[in-house]
């Protein structure tokens, strides 16, 4: 198998200091592959990118009506949000709505991703939660499916909790693949994660954004879903954060969401196109350089839309001087036509 192409450089001064090499695909919702690059048949784990999609059994339960949440809950359960005061607040919410408290979730605690959210609450002289933990809100949407459930919420991250058979079977029915247990493994959140191919992301997502091919429950569900997500972007990363900006430049066109070890996946909204990126070094920063060139070259983007995408498209860097010592910028790899 030849190497995936490089789809991002670091440059120091006038030289290549790195090449991170990825694989992307573009696919619409019967699975046709409309533009790609690298192997994309190669099973990733798609970590947080499919945040959406596990959070599917909130409607399919009843969750949802039971205990009455709202676009914000909806859209902190797609997140992986930096911690910030509206973040805690979602979070916390949903889990009084549910009869719940902190001590439920089982994603751990660690400081704030956002460095003013890190002062502050070290200021305050107080110590990081579950809350502050960038899953919380997908953990609180599980946690909520098993109170619809009526089951025992503990020990909700455990493959063998029906929470977890609930999300297996959501990510099965939208990405059209089997996910096995020989290709399995725990997020960093505690909850399993399943290898599948890159392309059946796209497609999934491509399905979430249409409907087709989805039950006329799930297609409701994911509309709501994203609806909620880019009617809220903050919620769903934070300040300066690639989705957020992204998402709010859009209006609600773009759908997208990062994973860890640089994972990339979401929906061109009015193109019903899905696509989904894997950056092999597993770098975000490089990651988000080639998703961004990606969105530029193929979402159509008006010229405040693209200020966004070339912002990250070409990251410059400085040291602690300030000197600019580099920069990181998508390759013309991803400088795609839609065919």
């Amino acid at each position: 198998m030849d190497a995936n192409p490089v789809l991002a450089e670091f440059t120091r001064g006038n030289w290549v200091e790195n090449r991170h090499r990825g694989a992307f695909c573009i696919a619409d919702p019967a699975g046709n592959v409309v533009a790609s690059a690298g192997d994309i048949e190669r099973e990733i784990f798609p970590r947080s990118a499919i945040k959406a999609i596990q959070a599917l059994p909130i409607f399919a339960t009843g969750a949802l009506e039971k205990f009455t949440l709202d676009d914000e809950n909806l859209a902190l359960a797609c997140a992986s949000h930096h911690g910030e005061s509206d973040h805690v607040r979602v979070a916390a919410n949903a889990l009084k709505k549910v009869g719940l408290n902190v001590m439920a979730l089982e994603c751990g605690a660690h400081p704030p991703t956002n460095k003013a959210a890190r002062k502050a609450l070290a200021d305050a002289g107080e110590r990081p939660s579950a809350l502050h933990n960038n899953c919380s809100g997908k953990h609180a949407g599980m946690l909520a499916v098993a109170q619809a459930l009526g089951i025992d919420p503990a020990g909700y991250v455990k493959p063998e909790h029906e929470v977890q058979k609930r999300v297996r079977a959501a990510v099965e029915a939208v990405i059209g693949a089997a996910l096995t247990e020989s290709k399995c493994g725990t997020d960093g959140c505690s909850i399993p994660t399943w290898a599948a191919p890159l392309k059946n992301f796209a497609q999934g997502f491509a399905r979430m954004a249409t409907g087709e091919g989805l039950t006329p429950e799930m297609a409701k569900a994911s509309a709501r879903l994203f609806d909620s997500a880019t009617s809220h972007p903050f919620l769903i990363a934070g300040t300066d954060a690639f989705d957020t900006e992204a998402m709010k430049a859009f209006d609600g066109r773009l759908m997208v969401k990062l994973g860890a070890e640089g994972v990339f996946c979401g929906a061109l909204r009015d193109k019903g196109l899905g696509f989904a990126l894997k950056c092999d070094d597993g770098s975000l920063p490089a990651a988000t350089a080639m998703i961004a060139g990606l969105l530029k070259a193929i979402a159509e983007p008006d010229a405040r839309q693209a200020e966004v995408l070339n912002r990250f498209a070409h990251q410059t860097f400085k040291n602690w001087c300030g000197i600019e010592v580099g920069f990181l910028s998508a390759t013309d790899a991803v400088n795609i036509s839609l065919r």
